[in-house]
């Protein structure tokens, strides 16, 4: 299993489908040969001259026997001769051992030396396999029924009595730098940190690894195997991401901050944004279950406990809602019997799975029960914790002190270090990064402020964090700039990503809100940015505009025209409608959707193409802008074409809150004076029977050209 994983893994970086090296079944015995040869040739003449530092001795012994098959292969393919059956079976089996050398080959000569050195034992036995193999290919050929030169001959049974006495080899100097590998973790494991002369030794003198670059190049092949990593392969995932963050304190212990760091740190952008953090949190928000946001802070929940009536809440949220001095459920008015909260266990297994699978990061709140922090992802051993924290005390030093190009790099690693695992986050801040990664905001090299920003964004996604974030003096400020006026889209981008982050604290929200310039730029953001800046913008705006203080000021700084502009932008059309339903629902907010030419239209189409969130959306703004904006705006939204079908089509097709508010929305229409209206000639009355539900005739109704009159109770 474990020399299946390890074939797969490099088939999945380095070489073609398995499919393309099959054996050629229709292929003549003659033309079978000829592809034999040609391939073995290619093997001899790629590996003969190639270095290999690790699995040396195995490596050449293996190149040594293909050479041998390849005289044998070439006398056949000279010989032209007829070759039996059980001959023409043998050589399609060669075919994929050689293929399977390849692939070994390749793997000693491309992989990391470390990971050679963790894979030794298990590496030392493929090779083993192969000399079985080959054994077993010469002992059932039929050499007896093919002629020979005496030459080849001789040659075959010299090569058959090695691969007879040949046992598994593993290297004894490797095998002490391998033991030498793993105590480099005992020593943080036991909370000491290793002999710098030990570490100098191992790295430069024995590994040959001199420079930064070449370290770094290390530690990216270790993490490329975390993400590859099968669940059968040793080391696990968490003694590998221990070896990692050894090896990343080992490269700036020993060689510092070098300049080719620096040249390279442009260039290394493209590939670290596809793993951004503020892609991540804008995709959670836009694909999060609605059954896993809570129903008052609308965020993904961490902590899901149960009240009384049946109904489930973040515990932070329901608690600040009863400590308001509330006694009833908010989702559905009913009084508290009681305010004990009880954990829904299933329901938040159900989200550290949901978690898991799209990579979102999920901190469970402290003093949670353990079990629930038993989840699949794998847990830091101390090893790693420690040397990760080593690690982001060198980096913060030269945050300090360092040169502006120091500064850089150290931005460039912090950001990367806090990208997983809320440990990590949260000594980096402890440690005091804030402050610094704050001055360096200001910078006026792209790539450090865009580094700081990110690593303060990768940063904040851990609760206690964003509190540190906040009380910083001049820190929301400093964010605020760079979302303004930052250097590159990206940093731009990923400002509006922190806010977003911060404003899930509900007193942030009127905080940033009221930061000058913020709402601004992330209304800017939402007209003018990229799809991801769009995202990142929007999801900031749905945020503020949750807490109700915040509506006068995001009708004074542009975003209610951005949102509205946004509903015909099918990338961020949900959130937008979203945060318009919460605006419209003061007066004030209702009446700046009004003024909009295209609020109604936007929300319309949103009902009529949209996706069943978007279509929930739209209704529930439509809703709360009749409920809000009184009479006159109550007639203007009656009065839009196609919206009688359009309710009509969602008591029957919507999801059930959309449901709920197209029956809602039709009993405020029913209130009007004018409860009959004509839409080209078609006139329909909006009343439906019992609890919203229409009727299966009103269905069929609604496509004859006569007015429709459905009862409906006021409620």
């Amino acid at each position: 299993m474990a020399a299946a994983a390890i074939f797969s893994s490099l088939r999945r970086r380095r070489s073609p489908s398995l499919e393309a090296f099959l054996a050629p079944v229709d292929l003549s015995d003659v033309a079978l040969v000829q592809t034999l040869a040609i391939v073995a040739t290619g093997l001899v003449s790629r590996f003969s001259e190639k270095s290999f530092f690790f699995q040396r001795r195995n490596s050449r012994s293996l190149i040594r026997k293909l050479e041998v098959c390849l005289v044998f292969l070439e006398f056949l393919k000279e010989t032209d001769a007829n070759l039996p059956h059980t001959a023409l079976l043998c050589l399609k089996e060669l075919y994929l051992l050689l293929y399977r050398s390849k692939i070994l080959l390749d793997y000693c000569s491309e992989s990391s030396k470390l990971w050679l050195l963790l894979q030794n034992h298990s590496i030392s036995g493929h090779f083993n396999d192969l000399n079985l193999e080959l054994l077993t290919f010469f002992d059932v050929f039929p050499l007896e029924e093919v002629e020979l030169g005496v030459d080849v001959r001789e040659q075959l049974e010299l090569l058959q009595k090695q691969l007879r006495r040949t046992r598994m080899f593993v290297d004894e100097r490797e095998e002490v730098l391998r033991t030498r590998f793993l105590s480099f973790l005992d020593e943080f494991e036991n909370g000491r940190l290793p002999n710098p002369r030990e570490m100098r030794e191992f790295f430069v003198d024995k590994l040959k690894i001199r420079n930064a670059k070449s370290c770094r190049a290390e530690i990216e092949f270790l993490e490329e195997q975390i993400v590859n990593h099968e669940g059968d392969i040793e080391p696990t995932v968490a003694v590998l991401n221990g070896f990692v963050a050894f090896t990343r304190y080992s490269r700036f212990f020993l060689f510092g901050f070098e300049e080719d760091e620096v040249d390279s740190g442009a260039s290394n952008q493209k590939k670290l944004k596809k793993n951004l953090i503020s892609q991540e949190i804008a995709e959670t928000f836009l694909t999060v279950p609605r059954d896993f946001c809570c129903p008052i802070s609308l965020d993904l929940m961490k902590d899901p406990v149960t009240i009384s009536t049946g109904q489930t809440y973040d515990r932070s949220s329901i608690t600040r809602w009863m400590e308001e001095g509330h006694n009833n459920c908010p989702k559905t008015g009913q009084v508290l019997i009681h305010t004990r909260l009880a954990p829904n266990r299933a329901l938040r297994n159900l989200i550290v799975q949901w978690c898991i699978a799209h990579g979102v990061p999920y901190d469970p709140p402290e003093g949670m029960d353990a079990s629930a922090e038993s989840y699949a992802m794998a847990s830091p051993t101390r090893a790693a914790l420690e040397a990760n924290r080593a690690t982001a005390m060198i980096l913060i030093q030269q945050l300090s002190i360092g040169s502006q190009d120091a500064k850089t790099i150290a931005a460039r690693e912090i950001r990367l270090l806090a990208k997983t695992g809320k440990e990590n986050r949260a000594f980096i801040a402890e440690a005091g990064a804030i402050p610094h990664l704050q001055t360096l905001l200001a910078s006026q090299n792209p790539v450090a402020q865009e580094n700081s920003v990110t690593a303060m964004l990768n940063l904040s996604i851990y609760d206690k964090n964003k509190s540190l974030i906040m009380s910083e003096i001049g820190c929301l400020g400093a964010i605020t700039k760079v979302l303004r006026f930052g250097h590159s889209t990206e940093a731009r981008e990923n400002a509006a990503a922190t806010l977003f982050s911060l404003s899930a604290v509900h007193d942030y929200k009127k905080r940033i809100a009221e930061e000058d310039g913020a709402v601004e730029a992330l209304a800017g953001l939402l007209r003018d940015g990229t799809p991801r800046g769009k995202k990142d913008a929007v999801t900031a705006l749905f945020n503020l505009s949750t807490h109700t203080d915040n509506c006068v000021r995001m009708i004074e700084a542009g975003a209610v025209t951005a949102l509205v502009g946004a509903l015909g932008n099918e990338g961020v059309a949900e959130e937008a409608a979203g945060a318009l339903a919460l605006i419209v629902r003061q007066p004030v907010g209702a009446e700046a959707v009004t003024k909009e030419e295209r609020a109604v239209g936007g929300l319309i189409a949103m009902m009529r193409c949209g996706t069943p969130r978007g279509k929930e959306n739209a209704v529930a703004a439509l809703l709360e802008l009749c409920r809000s904006g009184g009479a006159a705006t109550t007639e203007q939204v009656f009065k839009a074409p196609a919206l009688a079908g359009l309710l009509q089509t969602l008591l029957f097709t919507g999801t059930k809150r959309a449901r709920r508010k197209a029956a809602s929305l039709a009993r405020v229409f029913q209130r009007c004076e004018h409860v009959t209206m004509h839409y080209g000639g078609l006139g329909v009355g909006y009343a439906y029977a019992s609890n919203s539900a229409p009727s299966r005739d009103s269905s069929f109704a609604s496509e004859v050209s006569v007015p429709i009159s459905i009862s409906v109770p006021v409620v």
